[in-house]
């Protein structure tokens, strides 16, 4: 999400030609968006973290289950 939120604010900084990012090459920019693509598509499934984030939310879901029942 950092690449995210990095790759934004320079384009909207390179776009307006804010500062220092008037001279930034937007192959800069497509480079981050290049590596960002790779790294979700193919980075966070070798690593195991897209479904690490399944199981947690799956956790979460059975845990407000569980809650639920006995509350009553």
């Amino acid at each position: 999400m950092l690449l995210i939120a990095a790759i934004v604010i320079l384009s909207i900084l390179r776009y307006f030609e804010i500062g220092p990012f008037a001279e930034l090459s937007w192959w800069w920019i497509g480079g981050l968006f290049g590596i960002t693509f790779v790294w979700f598509e193919f980075g966070e499934r070798a690593l195991g973290l897209d479904k690490r984030k399944a199981h947690e939310q799956l956790e979460k879901a059975r845990k407000e289950r569980v809650s639920k029942t006995f509350k009553k």
